[in-house]
């Protein structure tokens, strides 16, 4: 059954400082490139900077769940945005002066980056502490349609037009978003200026202790939820294989042009909405077991039909599919992590689970390039496909009532 109670004044305060900062992100998703690509032509620097973007989950990951799990929600959250605030206001600066080099935009990239990453991971420890368990699930699928609509929708677009106007203007307005989030987030409710007080002697399972590594410690012992971030994250590295070379193909294989495959973007990004604001009701029929199941082979499985039938018709529908399903996977996963993980290892596990999670997603998008070049355009497809057949097999039986570790998702 779907509850319907309204989500509170508190959440909405959060989700709009999220959607804010969402909306800012997805400004530097267009003006980073738009940047490097105007400093420099090299390919290889203009790369690094979006390498600089990704590198703090891998560098600063698990110490910012450590920082999630030893602080305040609150005080994290409004302090990472106002440390991105200062770098963005010294890029600007630098950018309208003419002082802007490659090396200090790669810098600039890397710390905004350790910044999402700690923001990132406190926000998901809030949610817990905003809302009761039964809303888990309505409350992050508000916050996946903000991320995807901040993200993909209105930020890019924005930022590349802010671009156009002065190459400064789209850093300084993405900092001026992240100052009112600050704003916003120092208007929360005191408890989350405090650190969870559920120890992880609350949990099932045994515990993984304190430290750096806990989270993976706690992760490694709790077979279900192993599974569950493991096919997870091969499930992100079969997406981002097919993706990866996915404007390849529709180049080659669907002639569009580069408004084209934009707008065939923004078409999947409508997918996503729909996934996120219907995750909860979905949920709330069928259980956790059987939508993660779904979700997962959908995810995953569903490009397999460009590799069948090259048209734009199965390209929308395949965009929009595993859009929906990937942000029904995410709201899923996320919530049962929120609600069966302790609270005091919760930043932890967020962290882990997301080091692993984006380690894949990486080597699925060096993987979909590989397979490109040498077994032709079709190849990631094929491999999305036998991944999700993999995936999906292993988190059913994992998850299975009587399976060893199972916490009862049916």
């Amino acid at each position: 059954m779907v509850d319907r109670t309204p989500l509170g004044r508190p959440f909405w305060t959060f989700w709009s400082a999220a959607a804010l900062a969402n909306l800012g992100d997805g400004i530097r998703v267009a003006a980073f490139p738009l940047l490097a690509a105007a400093l420099t032509d090299d390919p290889l620097a203009v790369a690094a900077v979006a390498a600089a973007q990704f590198l703090p989950w891998l560098v600063s990951g698990l110490l910012a769940g450590v920082l999630a799990d030893r602080r305040g929600a609150r005080t994290l959250l409004a302090a990472a945005d106002a440390g991105r605030v200062v770098v963005l206001a010294t890029l600007a600066t630098a950018v309208a002066l003419g002082w802007a080099t490659i090396a200090l935009v790669v810098t600039a990239a890397f710390l905004l980056g350790v910044g999402e990453t700690i923001r990132d991971t406190a926000a998901q420890t809030a949610v817990p502490r905003l809302v009761p368990d039964a809303q888990l699930e309505k409350a992050n699928g508000r916050l996946v349609a903000g991320e995807i609509v901040g993200n993909e929708f209105v930020g890019p677009p924005v930022g590349a037009l802010l671009f156009v106007v002065g190459a400064a203007i789209p850093f300084a307005v993405n900092g001026a978003t992240l100052a009112l989030a600050v704003m916003l987030v120092l208007s929360l409710p005191l408890s989350l200026a405090h650190r969870a007080t559920r120890q992880a002697t609350d949990a099932p399972g045994p515990t993984g202790g304190d430290g750096l590594l806990a989270g993976l410690r706690w992760l490694a012992r709790q077979p279900m939820l192993r599974t569950l971030v493991l096919v997870g994250a091969a499930v992100a590295a079969a997406d981002s294989a097919w993706f990866t070379i996915f404007v390849l193909y529709a180049r080659d294989a669907l002639g569009l042009g580069a408004l084209g495959f934009g707008l065939l973007l923004a078409t999947g990004a409508v997918g996503g909405l729909i996934g996120s604001f219907t995750a909860d009701r979905l949920i709330a029929r069928f259980r956790h077991r059987p939508v993660l199941t779904w979700s997962m082979a959908a995810t995953a499985g569903v490009p397999i039909l460009l590799a069948v039938t090259p048209n734009r018709a199965a390209a929308v529908a395949v965009v929009v599919s595993t859009s929906a399903a990937f942000a029904v996977l995410n709201v899923a996963a996320l919530s049962v992590r929120q609600r069966l993980v302790p609270g005091g290892l919760l930043g932890r596990v967020v962290a882990a689970a997301r080091l692993v999670t984006y380690s894949c997603t990486a080597l699925g998008a060096l993987t979909g390039g590989v397979l490109a070049a040498r077994a032709g355009i079709e190849a990631p497809f094929v491999f999305s496909a036998v991944v999700a057949v993999a995936a999906t097999a292993a988190w059913w039986l994992a998850s299975r009532p009587t399976a060893p570790g199972a916490l009862g998702l049916h």
